[in-house]
């Protein structure tokens, strides 16, 4: 399975910002996020997110973006017949 391309655009003591291109077939691998995160589709797409509870495949839609807490565990793959990319914000210093 190809790799995504992750492209670094900034790494700071706040957050860490890196866009994620894949092409058809192409998968993140599989990791944990360590920090909350909020995610900004660049294009529309779909992908197949697989983790400890399953799988679940999702149509994403240019600049819907969406957070989540810090915990995720998963694989992505752009499962559609063209390129997608999203940029993903990782929020370092968490609230308290």
């Amino acid at each position: 399975m190809p790799k995504a391309d992750a492209l670094l655009r900034e790494d700071n003591a706040d957050v860490r910002i890196t866009e994620w291109r894949l092409a058809p077939g192409a998968a993140t691998g599989y990791h944990r996020h360590d920090y909350d995160y909020v995610v900004v589709p660049l294009n529309d797409g779909t992908v197949k997110a697989t983790g400890p509870s399953g799988e679940t495949v999702v149509s994403l839609q240019v600049g819907q973006a969406y957070f989540r807490k810090a915990g995720v565990e998963h694989d992505v793959v752009n499962v559609g017949t063209a390129p997608y990319a999203f940029t993903e914000v990782e929020l370092k210093r968490q609230p308290g």
